[in-house]
């Protein structure tokens, strides 16, 4: 029972997930953008990778657009920080080989990088928070999520 008098049901997800985003909401991000670039204050370049990545996977080509999607921002914000980080060396752009008016994103070599050093610490940072779970409970626990980004296509 809760300071509310309630009692959570067994499995009640929804506010065990929505305290876990808030508490690594900003948490996770600067640690891994100081570990990965040197500075926190370069989050925005692991959030490009990430999003153009995704986005790649999902439609074939990432955009401007797949980027807003992604990080659920308006064009315009994807749009500076897109600009950002192809300023930075992670993303070039091109014209899209299905619109002409858009521009088609790819990660460079350096945006490669990123992504695969990005990928390592999330995996790091899973293994150390599941560090006293059995196997089976973090491998169970790991395809939960991996379906539900899956399902939601992020």
């Amino acid at each position: 029972m809760n300071a509310h008098g309630v009692t959570p049901a067994d499995g009640d997800g929804g506010p065990a997930l929505f305290r876990l985003v808030r508490f690594w909401s900003r948490r996770w991000i600067n640690s891994a953008s100081e570990e990965q670039t040197g500075e926190t204050r370069h989050v925005q370049h692991i959030l490009a990778v990430e999003a153009v990545d995704t986005g790649n996977d999902a439609t074939e080509e990432a955009t401007v657009g797949t980027v807003a999607h992604q990080l659920g921002l308006d064009h315009s914000g994807a749009s500076r920080i897109v600009k950002d980080a192809t300023k930075a060396g992670y993303l070039t752009r091109a014209s899209s080989e299905f619109d002409r008016r858009r521009a088609s994103l790819q990660l460079t070599a350096h945006g490669e990088n990123l992504l695969a050093g990005s990928r390592q610490w999330q995996r790091r940072a899973f293994d150390e928070l599941t560090v006293g779970w059995d196997d089976y409970d973090r491998r169970q626990f790991a395809s939960y999520l991996k379906r539900l980004a899956d399902e939601l296509g992020v």
